[in-house]
């Protein structure tokens, strides 16, 4: 256990370097002591006794002195050392430090010390250093206050925002820069104000927090521009659905020209076939049940800038699939029947759905001269609809489901995305992957029966 001397009692004592030379001097006393006496026996003459008494004197005197330099010394390199550690220099390293010594082994633990804090210096200032160029280039006001609500940091996005250099706002209170309410303890995490930096009636998302510097407490105060975030924003969304509008007509639209070429053609062949008013009623049926349901979508689609709510009625899973692929008309569908069920549905989004997944598991065969495939079986719970296709496949499928990313040169990166929310919204999910057994890919349908 160390104890603390009481300073007076301390000045009374002895220093370390008087307490080593005094023990130095004991040492040594009995070989002078031995010196004395054999030249007080010796029959010399006075004066060689009186010599021999000086050199016995002048080596034990010079011996003790040696010995308490040699002990003195290297804790003083030692508390050098330390005292540099202190005031931060850490440059400066005790020499002679080697290990299988006690005194050496000091030396070396206090040469680490050194070492370490350096580095941790380094590393601070480093990470200082980076702090602020983070805090001046961010494109977030950041405001701090001390206790008294004065202003002792701002970055440079809150000198744009106030209009004045830090240099002019330091020390200023915060009811001066107007921002006192922002520091109030029930001011709203989202304010409508204007700034002289940021004209108009913006919204600032604000955030508020506290931190010590120098053992005081402190208040950080961020100010976010949401405004700006918010029109890129709606922009953004505006051009999605754009897209998604213009895909969806070109999808739905396809098949109908093709139809109405169909018919045309038809009619101008001589002589007509025996059944061609039969195949001219059901191709206008389908143009116009293609076009009205295109229409209800559309109309969804301008009234609410969303996908609509599903209108669930009775869905026949056979017809709607055999319907569907006769819709594709670049290579014929295989159609593999399955159980004749009937489930609640939205058949117009289911529409657009399958007309996305034939179009796609087309577009990849007609590359490679494959099939394609589609059928449908059921579990206990679920309904699957499969599309299978014998394109190349695709090198990764992690991706397909974000908007707007495509494999195709001219795709948009739609088609896939406002699929997968159709199926959502019947509460099922759609997958899409690389077939097992072949080449080429699967999208799988799950609908809850």
């Amino acid at each position: 256990m160390v104890s603390v001397d009481n300073p007076e009692r301390s000045q009374s004592k002895l220093s370390y370097e008087s307490r080593i030379f005094l023990l130095a001097l004991l040492t040594g006393l009995p070989g002078a002591a031995v010196a004395f006496v054999l030249l007080w026996l010796g029959h010399y003459s006075a004066r060689t006794i009186w010599t021999a008494a000086v050199l016995v004197l002048a080596c034990w005197w010079s011996g003790a002195m040696a010995l308490r330099e040699r002990m003195v010394r290297p804790l003083q390199t030692l508390s050098n050392v330390l005292g540099a550690l202190r005031e931060g220099d850490y440059s400066l390293r005790a020499r002679g430090a080697r290990r299988g010594d006690a005194l050496g082994e000091a030396m070396l633990e206090a040469n680490a010390l050194g070492a370490t804090l350096r580095d941790q210096r380094l590393g601070f200032l480093e990470a200082t250093a980076l702090l602020r160029t983070v805090m001046r280039e961010i494109d977030v006001a950041i405001f701090a206050f001390d206790a008294q609500q004065r202003l002792r940091l701002m970055n440079r996005a809150g000198e744009r925002l106030l209009a004045q250099p830090f240099e002019r706002l330091e020390d200023r209170c915060a009811e001066e820069l107007g921002l006192a309410d922002c520091l109030a303890e029930d001011a709203p995490p989202v304010l409508h104000r204007t700034f002289p930096g940021a004209p108009g009636v913006n919204r600032w998302g604000l955030s508020r927090s506290t931190f010590r510097d120098r053992g005081l407490p402190h208040q950080l105060l961020v100010l976010t521009d949401l405004s700006r975030a918010l029109r890129e924003e709606e922009r953004q969304a505006w051009q999605r659905l754009v897209r998604v509008l213009g895909h969806e007509l070109n999808n739905s639209l396809a098949p109908i020209r093709s139809m109405a070429g169909s018919l045309e053609t038809l009619l101008v062949r001589q002589p007509r076939p025996p059944d061609w008013e039969e195949d001219m009623q059901r191709g206008l049926r389908v143009i116009a049940s293609r076009s009205e349901a295109l229409s209800r979508f559309m109309q969804a689609y301008a009234q609410l800038a969303r996908l609509p709510k599903p209108r669930l009625q009775p869905l026949n899973v056979g017809a709607w699939i055999r319907r569907v692929a006769g819709l594709e008309t670049r290579l014929p569908v295989s159609v593999v029947p399955g159980p004749e069920l009937t489930i609640q549905a939205d058949g117009d989004q289911l529409d657009q759905l399958l007309i996305n997944l034939l179009r796609n598991a087309a577009d990849a065969s007609l590359g490679t001269g494959g099939a394609v495939r589609v059928g449908w079986h059921k579990n206990a719970s679920d309904l699957h609809v499969w599309v299978e296709d014998e394109g190349p496949g695709l090198p990764n499928t992690a991706n397909l489901f974000v908007p707007f990313f495509t494999t195709k040169p001219r795709g948009s990166g739609i088609g896939l995305v406002l699929s997968r929310q159709i199926a959502e919204s019947h509460g099922g999910t759609l997958t899409l992957e690389n077939r097992r057994q072949g080449r080429g890919c699967q999208a799988l349908l799950r609908l809850p029966l």
